[in-house]
C-alpha cells in the first residue's frame, strides 16, 4: 500500500555536486590563505618562502577562473569530480604548509574543511578516501616541512609530543566531525524524500477520492444524449416495422442505451448526498480492513455501544493511514488481528493490535521516523529482497497526525505478545468536513 509508493520513491541517486558552489568556497579560501600569508610577511614581518607560497595560491585561482571558463557555474559535477576538486584543495593547503612550518602552522586544522564537505554532499566512500588522504598529508607534513614563521631572535620549537598531539587531534576532528556532519545531512535528506512520498501518496488518494465527483458531472452531461438516442431508437423501432431486417438491431441499441440511462443514474446516487461523502466509523473500519481479510489472518473488529457513533467525512489521509497500519499488522500476526473503536462525546479511538512478536526494543524510541529497520523484523518478498524500512508508517504517521490524530505505538504487557497501535482523534477534529485543517 503506502510502503509500495514509497518504495518507488526511494530509488538510488548520484548526489552531484553544483561546480559554482565549490567555485565559490574555493575562492573564499583563496582570499583567506592569501591575507595570511601578506599579513605573516609584510604585516609581522616573519621570513617565509612568499613566492612559492603565491605561487601554489596562483595555481589554485588559476584552476578556479579554468573550471569557471569551460564548463560555467550551473554545471553539476558528478561525485567523483567533485571529489577530486576537494583533493585538490587538499593538495594545495598541504604545500602551503609544507611552505609554512607543517603541523606547528596553526591553519593545519583547515584539513577537516575538504573531508566536511564531501561528508554533506557526497556518497560515504568518498569521504572515507579523503579523509585518509587528508590524514596522510598530515602525517607527512610531521616529518618534512619549511620551519614555522617567527621571529628570528627568538625561534620557536614545539616539542615532538606537542605536535603528536596536533596530529592526533586532527585525526580525530576527521573522523568524528566527518562521521557526525554525513549523519546529519543523511537524516535530513531521508526526511525530505519521506515528505515527498507523503505528499505524493495523499494527492494521489485526493485525487481517487474525487472520482466521484467527475462520475457525477459524467452521468449529468450524458444523460442528455442518451435520452435523445433511446426516443430516437424508439421511433425507428416503431417506424420500420417488425419484419425489417434492421428491426433487431434497433431494438438492441433501444434496449443498450437505456441500460447506460440505468448505470447512469446509479452513479448519480453514488456520487451525490451525504452517505458517499461522510460515513459512519464503522463503515470507515470496514473499508480500511476489508482489501485484508483474504490473507490467513483473522482480522477481528469491535465496535463501542455507545450512542451516536462519529460520521467523519470520507478523508484520504484517514484512510490510507489506518489501512497501511492494518497491513503492517496482518504481515506480522501469527494469526489474529484486532481492530477496536470506541468512541465518546469528546473524542474517538481506534486500536489496531496483532499477536505478532510485537516492536523490536531497539526502535521503540525511532516508530515513526522515516528508513527505520529492525534486524529482527524483517519482512522477506518473494525475490528475497528486505522490504519494510519504516516508511510507510512514517507516510501513515504524518497522514493521521494531519487529520487532527495522535499515534501511539507500544508492545502488549508479558505475557501476551504484539504490536498495539493507538489512534486517537477529538470528535471535532474527526467529524470536521474534509478540506478544514486541524487546530
Amino acid at each position: 500500500m503506502l510502503e509500495d509508493t514509497a518504495d518507488q520513491l526511494h530509488l538510488p541517486q548520484r548526489r552531484n555536486v553544483r561546480l559554482g558552489t565549490l567555485l565559490r568556497l574555493r575562492w573564499l579560501t583563496i582570499i583567506g590563505q592569501t591575507t595570511a600569508v601578506l599579513v605573516v610577511y609584510y604585516g609581522l614581518e616573519f621570513p617565509l618562502p612568499i613566492l612559492g607560497c603565491v605561487a601554489v595560491i596562483a595555481l589554485s585561482a588559476g584552476l578556479n577562473v579554468a573550471l569557471r571558463v569551460r564548463f560555467g557555474p550551473t554545471k553539476r559535477l558528478e561525485p567523483e569530480r567533485a571529489a577530486w576538486l576537494l583533493a585538490f584543495g587538499i593538495v594545495e593547503l598541504a604545500a602551503l604548509l609544507f611552505l609554512t612550518g607543517g603541523l606547528q602552522n596553526p591553519f593545519a586544522f583547515l584539513f577537516l574543511a575538504p573531508v566536511l564537505l564531501s561528508a554533506t554532499a557526497l556518497p560515504p566512500r568518498i569521504t572515507v578516501k579523503l579523509g585518509g588522504f587528508a590524514v596522510l598529508c598530515a602525517t607527512m607534513l610531521m616529518f618534512a616541512h619549511y620551519p614555522l614563521p617567527w621571529d628570528a631572535d627568538d625561534p620557536l620549537t614545539l616539542p615532538w609530543i606537542y605536535l603528536l598531539g596536533v596530529w592526533l587531534s586532527i585525526l580525530l576532528a576527521i573522523g568524528f566531525i566527518g562521521i557526525y556532519s554525513w549523519q546529519i545531512t543523511e537524516e535530513s535528506r531521508q526526511l525530505a524524500e519521506a515528505l515527498v512520498a507523503t505528499e505524493l501518496v495523499l494527492t494521489r488518494e485526493q485525487h481517487l477520492s474525487q472520482l466521484d465527483g467527475l462520475a457525477a458531472a459524467a452521468a449529468h452531461e450524458l444523460g442528455t444524449p442518451l435520452s435523445t438516442i433511446a426516443v430516437i431508437a424508439k421511433e425507428l423501432e416503431l417506424a420500420i416495422g417488425a419484419d425489417s431486417p434492421h428491426a433487431e438491431d434497433v431494438r438492441l441499441l433501444r434496449e443498450q442505451s437505456l441500460r447506460c440511462r440505468d448505470i447512469l443514474a446509479k452513479l448519480t446516487e453514488l456520487s451525490s448526498g451525504e452517505p458517499f461523502d461522510r460515513m459512519p466509523l464503522s463503515a470507515l473500519i470496514e473499508e480500511v480492513v476489508a482489501p485484508h481479510r483474504n490473507f490467513g489472518v483473522a482480522i477481528d473488529i469491535a465496535l463501542a455501544h455507545e450512542p451516536t457513533p462519529p460520521m467523519g467525512a470520507r478523508n484520504p489521509a484517514i484512510l490510507y493511514g489506518l489501512g497501511n497500519l492494518v497491513e503492517n499488522a496482518v504481515d506480522f500476526a501469527q494469526g489474529r488481528v484486532e481492530v477496536i473503536a470506541d468512541w465518546s462525546s469528546e473524542h474517538v479511538a481506534v486500536t489496531v493490535s496483532d499477536d505478532g512478536p510485537g516492536f523490536a526494543p531497539e526502535i521503540m524510541d525511532r516508530i515513526g521516523e522515516p528508513y527505520v529497520r529492525s534486524s529482527k523484523r524483517r519482512r522477506m518478498d518473494a525475490g528475497g529482497e528486505t522490504t519494510g524500512l519504516g516508511l510507510g508508517f512514517f507516510i501513515a504517521k504524518t497522514l493521521l497526525e494531519r487529520s487532527g490524530a495522535t499515534v501511539e505505538f507500544e508492545n502488549r504487557a508479558y505475557p501476551d505478545r504484539g504490536a498495539v497501535i493507538q489512534i486517537r482523534w477529538e470528535r471535532g477534529h474527526f467529524e470536521r468536513p474534509l478540506g478544514f485543517a486541524a487546530t
